[in-house]
């Protein structure tokens, strides 16, 4: 039997789930007074979206059952490293966390990347993880970039 996937519902939902990352980031050139509230919202929304990532391991292994049993093992344990990554990036000075993140970000896109190699997963999965970790990765390095003091976004 074939498996049907949709994928404009999961496009339209991973590109709209752009928007807290986007919205927070074009405050960030515009809205220096309120600088440290657009970097929490960037920050913590990273956070949750790292957490959301490592969960899909979680189902992943329970329901990928053409994975090796190795492959479910390492995907289980994978999927709590975000959680606590994020969990790190919120407790750090924001700076860090932003980097920290966006490395996270890099590092779940390569896990997944391992892991759809070996699974079925549809087609527009991968295309789609990486322009989503392309757009989030790069709003949390801006973020990290004028928090540190930077005001280049402020000449335009």
């Amino acid at each position: 039997m074939t498996k049907h996937y949709l994928s404009a519902m999961p496009k339209l939902l991973g590109y709209c789930g752009l928007l807290p990352f986007l919205v927070p980031t074009v405050f960030l050139f515009f809205d220096y007074g309120h600088i440290d509230m657009w970097r929490h919202f960037l920050l913590s929304y990273g956070a949750i979206i790292l957490s959301f990532v490592g969960a899909l391991h979680w189902s992943f292994a329970m329901l990928l059952h053409e994975l090796p049993i190795t492959k479910q093992r390492t995907s289980f344990l994978w999927s709590v490293v975000p959680s606590l990554i994020a969990w790190i990036s919120l407790s750090i000075p924001k700076n860090y966390g932003f980097m920290l993140l966006a490395v996270f970000f890099a590092v779940a896109l390569i896990r997944d990347r391992q892991l759809y190699n070996h699974a079925e997963l549809p087609s527009w999965y991968m295309p789609l993880r990486r322009n989503l970790t392309l757009v989030a990765m790069t709003c949390l390095l801006i973020a990290a970039y004028l928090g540190n003091g930077s005001k280049v976004g402020y000449l335009i």
